[in-house]
């Protein structure tokens, strides 16, 4: 049966917007994407959900989150004017506090508020994956979760890399078509130098997805370029040899062979134009986190840059924890003014627009996480991930330019559907997939144990 979804617009992104299109669904496939009276000719028999005032939008790609943190929004907020005691409160909390079913809490009930912001795919980086797995594969939405990877003292390497296999091994009986795995080696400073060679090796040779954190502190490049800083001083408190390489971040990363797996890396604050070439020629993606690098007080990333250059960008919320909201569309917003604001452009006189943040949200998320084939754009053939955003509200009218509409005064918010393979699992305030009222008791709960 052919189900048609129609509104006021149509934004394909991979084409020019539809006025008073619709898309047309079979299964799990879009079969048809244009005009409303044209496909209506096509399909007479189908179903038509009319949205009236409102896009009908590609699913948004979130390409870099961590779901089991979930339940730490506002958590850590004493602690953001020092980011080594950031990561150690948070790490303390996660394996100290929160049981497996905990995280597994935590993990839907991010993927909830994901899905009611009109968010159909998912990067997750997570130290307990099949929670993420699972709580992706409950609420209905499509993603990657990457199975985190720690250790710092070389010594060790070859331990903790067969840890992370064994964990994958484990972790391949929890994908379907929707939800897959790959690998995260965490952070320069968590990971050390061969383990960062054993799991890129890895990677490559089980065509694993590579996700890792890298350019996104000072800390981080102190370490790095001068052997000094926090992350140098907790080494030697704990007898970790450390030999500083005197380079930058990114080319610290090629030095050790992530760049070969084109690895997905989130925050990419501190680059300079020799990164960028080095990502460009890699063909590594980026995941573009401007809120939690700003509330961290880390920096911005380049990113009207990152478009100039061609390289493939999407729009991350990193976890709660330290953004507090998991919503594109918002992040776009965000993404935009920043750019702006700091005299960034794309082009001599041209700053960063609005298409280019839908972009990044759509198909640019999925570009990042390697799913362009199968999601990221409204086109026949493609996986039938949609959303609908009203655009019926006083804070959106008038709307000239749909494009702008949702970039500039839309949040997820003003989300009204969210479909997945052709699968409703949000629509009008109520999530179809997941029980929200058992899952709120034990948020409650579970925010009581961490408090």
């Amino acid at each position: 049966m052919t189900t048609l979804y129609a509104a006021k617009w149509v934004m394909p992104v991979a084409s020019a917007p539809v006025e008073d299109g619709a898309v047309a669904v079979e299964g799990e496939v879009l079969v048809g994407v244009g005009a409303r009276e044209a496909l209506l000719r096509k399909f007479p028999d189908a179903a038509v959900n009319d949205f009236g005032e409102a896009v009908i939008l590609p699913g948004l790609v979130n390409c870099h989150t961590h779901l089991e943190l979930t339940a730490m929004r506002g958590f850590l907020e004493r602690e953001e004017g020092d980011f080594f005691a950031w990561l150690r409160k948070l790490t303390l909390a996660r394996l100290e506090r929160m049981t497996p079913d905990d995280l597994r809490v935590a993990a839907t009930w991010g993927a909830v508020e994901a899905a009611r912001a009109g968010i159909t795919t998912v990067g997750d980086a997570s130290d307990a994956a099949s929670a993420s797995m699972l709580a992706l594969r409950d609420a209905g939405l499509r993603g990657i979760v990457y199975q985190e990877s720690f250790g710092p003292d070389g010594k060790l390497a070859r331990e903790h890399f067969e840890k992370l296999r064994e964990k994958i091994q484990h972790l391949r009986e929890f994908e379907n078509e929707r939800v897959r795995v790959g690998v995260s080696p965490h952070a320069p400073y968590t990971v050390s130098a061969p383990q960062l060679e054993l799991i890129s090796e890895y990677a490559l040779t089980e065509s694993l997805s590579l996700m890792m954190h890298a350019a996104e502190s000072q800390a981080e490049e102190l370490l790095i370029r001068h052997g000094r800083g926090p992350f140098a001083e907790g080494f030697a408190r704990r007898d970790i040899e450390w030999s500083t390489p005197g380079v930058s971040p990114i080319r610290y990363l090629q030095q050790h062979g992530i760049l070969l797996t084109r690895p997905l890396l989130a925050h990419c604050i501190r680059v300079d134009a020799e990164d960028l070439e080095l990502l460009g020629e890699a063909d590594a993606r980026v995941a573009h986190c401007p809120k939690s690098n700003a509330k961290l007080g880390h920096g911005r990333a380049p990113f009207a840059a990152f478009v100039a250059r061609g390289l493939k960008v999407g729009l991350g919320s990193d976890s709660v924890a330290s953004n507090n909201t998991c919503d594109l569309l918002e992040e776009a917003r965000f993404a935009a003014l920043l750019s702006r604001a700091s005299g960034d452009v794309v082009t001599e006189g041209r700053m960063i627009g609005a298409t280019e943040l839908l972009e990044a949200a759509t198909v640019g998320g999925a570009r990042a996480l390697g799913l362009d084939e199968r999601t990221g754009v409204l086109a026949p053939g493609m996986q039938a991930d949609l959303t609908v955003v009203s655009l019926a509200g006083a804070h959106q009218r008038p709307a000239y330019d749909p494009a702008a509409a949702l970039v500039f005064a839309s949040s997820g918010r003003d989300v009204r559907l969210t479909l997945v393979a052709g699968q409703e699992v949000y629509r009008d305030g109520r999530l179809m997939t997941v029980d929200e009222e058992r899952l709120t008791a034990r948020m409650k709960e579970l925010t009581h144990k961490l408090t």
